[in-house]
């Protein structure tokens, strides 16, 4: 009897210490447990922040491609002639090096995008795509550069135009630069095209 009694007291407080150990543990797993989870939800958020903006941004890019297939006939809006480039930009069209002189949308800011999600004013030397992109902070910009005229060797050698309407067989060539911006205003995703036109 004597040493069940011993025993008994020399055992008191242990269950209590495993117990909060135990505790301990447990809580360490939970707080892990929540900090991953955030952490996931964060990357997921921020990928579908990046794929919508790089959806906008080929809206965007489709957008102007319908803009050079239906608006555009001659280079009017880039310039009358060689010789003779257009004062600025007219409407987010721009030139490049055809005139031999630094291309007009050199200085400027194409990051000019981070507005506030409530802000759906233009930027100038952009145009807005038409179709509007659900779900996104700011819908999708663009601007258009006439790059360079590509003569095919067919009419190279009809340096006349005889037997054939003028500018047959030149093909002009455009570059589109596109915007997107996510769900939230810090997400942007920018991308180029180049698209080819006979007129």
């Amino acid at each position: 009897m004597y040493e069940s009694g011993f025993n008994q007291q020399s055992q008191q407080g242990v269950a209590l210490f495993i117990s909060l150990v135990m505790l301990l543990i447990l809580t360490i797993l939970g707080v892990s447990a929540v900090q991953t989870t955030a952490l996931q939800e964060r990357m997921s958020r921020n990928s579908l922040d990046n794929n919508l903006a790089f959806q906008a941004a080929e809206s965007a890019i489709r957008d102007g491609e319908d803009f050079i297939e239906v608006n555009f006939n001659s280079l009017v809006d880039f310039g009358d002639s060689d010789d003779t480039p257009p004062a600025g930009e007219a409407n987010g069209l721009y030139f490049d090096n055809d005139w031999g002189e630094t291309p007009n949308w050199d200085d400027h800011d194409l990051w000019v995008l981070d507005q506030a999600c409530d802000d759906a004013s233009t930027p100038a030397g952009l145009m807005t795509a038409t179709n509007a992109v659900p779900g996104v902070c700011v819908q999708p910009k663009y601007m258009i550069e006439h790059v360079k005229t590509v003569v095919s060797d067919q009419d190279r050698l009809n340096l006349d135009n005889i037997g054939q309407d003028t500018g047959t067989g030149r093909t002009q060539v455009f570059r589109i630069t596109a915007i997107g911006t996510g769900g939230s205003s810090s997400a942007h995703v920018m991308i180029q095209s180049t698209y080819g036109k006979k007129f």
